[in-house]
């Protein structure tokens, strides 16, 4: 689509990436609209820096109707001071500040999906130009990165951190026991349904150890997801070397695998939703998980949809209204616990 080379990005910082010290400011990336012609997109950014050291890279709002990451991250950029750090970290709580703003997953500006986006490009739309900032300027400085989902406004999923399976065995053992040590009362390890353009695979490719996050969802947050992301973020700071001290696991976690992307139970109705299955219960084999009832008249029939594997409900659709493609019911296998592992 682009034949122009390169450039150096159009997003500039406030702040410097290699004082130290307690740092808050923004990534500017500017955007000229009706309602500003000389205007800016600003996104919050805040750096804690002390000698030498990794780095982490810690993300939230990558969508913006997702809010235990942004409201973590907030209280994390306010309390953590640069002598409890050795080594830097960057937190940028709200990636997609556009949609961030308007409570929506995707930008109201292009309509980007900023976790679809990957690797983004200089000349591209908005939330593109930021990808481009992200996987060519912020990824490359760090050593660790953890983003922190839950399921947004049409999801609901049990708490879980997240790792992929890799070819680089190696990465992927750090990855998963950074997972595990996350301290989640699930620990996934993850298949996409298309990660070619995700943040993760970004990160990944360029051998950074990353973790991800679903922590519930329906467009809120509650007392008990925020107990884990806020326990959760200095677990992964302990895990990286950066906080002194040992990781808080409150409890076992449950080791978890999707092995192929037919965990996804996908509608193949439109219509209004019934689920049978609760998020976490364990479902057999051809048990029924949800109906889909005609929502434009009586008299029709429901279709049943039952259980292409025996496992545990990892994850649902909140919203009842249901089209053709929507996944209804995400399924995975249980491991067992953390010992289970195996590369």
């Amino acid at each position: 689509m682009y034949s122009k080379p390169l450039p150096n990005s159009s997003i500039s910082a406030t702040i410097d990436f290699e004082a130290d010290g307690v740092q808050h400011g923004f990534l500017q990336l500017p955007y000229s609209s009706n309602r500003s012609a000389w205007g800016s997109i600003m996104i919050p950014i805040c750096q804690i820096k002390h000698g030498h050291g990794p780095t982490a890279l810690l993300t939230g709002g990558n969508h913006g109707d997702e809010y235990e990451g942004p409201t973590s991250l907030l209280k994390l950029a306010n309390n953590l001071n640069e002598k409890q750090v050795q080594g830097r970290v960057i937190i940028v709580p709200m990636m997609n500040q556009p949609a961030f703003e308007a409570g929506s997953r995707t930008s109201p500006i292009d309509a980007g999906n900023m976790n679809r986006a990957f690797p983004g490009h200089p000349y591209g739309t908005l939330t593109e130009r930021i990808a481009d900032y992200f996987n060519r300027i912020l990824i490359p400085m760090c050593d660790y990165a953890l983003d922190i989902h839950s399921g947004g406004k049409t999801l609901d999923i049990i708490p879980l951190a997240a790792a992929h399976r890799l070819q680089d065995k190696t990465l992927e053992k750090a990855c998963v026991t950074g997972a595990l040590l996350y301290g989640a009362p699930y620990t996934l390890l993850m298949v996409e349904m298309d990660a070619t353009q995700l943040y993760d695979t970004a990160i990944e490719s360029q051998g950074k150890v990353f973790v991800t996050t679903e922590l519930r969802g329906q467009g809120t947050s509650t007392p008990a997801t925020m107990a884990i992301a806020d326990r959760g973020l200095q677990n992964f700071l302990k895990f990286a070397g950066i906080v002194a001290g040992q990781p808080q696991l409150p409890q076992a976690t449950q080791l978890l695998e999707m092995k192929d992307d037919s965990c996804y139970h996908m509608s193949q109705d439109q219509g209004l939703l019934e689920l049978k299955v609760s998020i976490g219960q364990q479902v057999n084999h051809g048990d029924l998980i949800a109906s889909i009832h005609n929502r434009h008249r009586t008299g029709a029939k429901a279709s049943h949809y039952y259980a292409g594997m025996t496992g545990i409900v990892l994850g649902r659709r909140h919203a009842p209204l249901t089209e053709i493609g929507d996944v209804i019911v995400v399924l995975a296998s249980v491991i067992g616990g953390a010992k289970d592992y195996q590369p």
